[in-house]
């Protein structure tokens, strides 16, 4: 069966996991904008785009490719990489922070520490998660001993 030039452009299609700071601004605004109509705070694209400060061609260039990564990770499987003290009780918290946001822990594994601090990796179910994914790594990058985050995999 033939596929059509819409069906090969999609599975041409790439996706990043990109930090905010280093998109162009428009794309920052572009989201903040589709943020303010989700909630109801703008009742209108043009109403959105006068308080972001872009224009409504810019909002409908970008909206369908723009989405918060909170939108993707939502009921996936997420793996999360930390560097750790070596100090008793800090995994323990980690794991509290989890078990508080509702995220289903699945795998960890915490290498052999050295040099005072252990890797650990921790792979999370988020279907039920209470929280926003920004909120669980600021709690957990708050905690004594947690030296590092990120997320490796969604």
């Amino acid at each position: 069966m033939k596929r059509t030039p819409e069906q090969e452009a999609q599975e041409q299609k790439k996706y990043y996991i990109v930090e905010a700071d280093a998109l162009p601004e428009v794309f920052i605004k572009v989201a903040h904008a589709k943020e303010l109509i989700k909630t109801g705070k703008a009742a209108t694209v043009a109403a959105a785009a006068a308080v972001t400060g872009i224009s409504r061609s810019a909002y409908y260039k970008y909206q369908g490719a723009i989405r918060p990564f909170q939108d993707l990770e939502r009921g996936r499987i997420v793996t999360f990489q930390m560097l750790l003290c070596d100090r008793t009780g800090i995994l323990s918290s980690v794991l509290s922070v989890f078990a508080g946001s509702g995220a289903n822990i699945l795998t960890i594994y915490q290498g052999i520490p050295a040099n005072g601090t252990a890797s650990v990796t921790i792979s999370a179910g988020t279907e039920d998660m209470a929280c926003e994914m920004e909120d669980l790594l600021t709690r957990i990058r708050m905690l004594e001993g947690v030296v590092k985050i990120d997320i490796t995999a969604a």
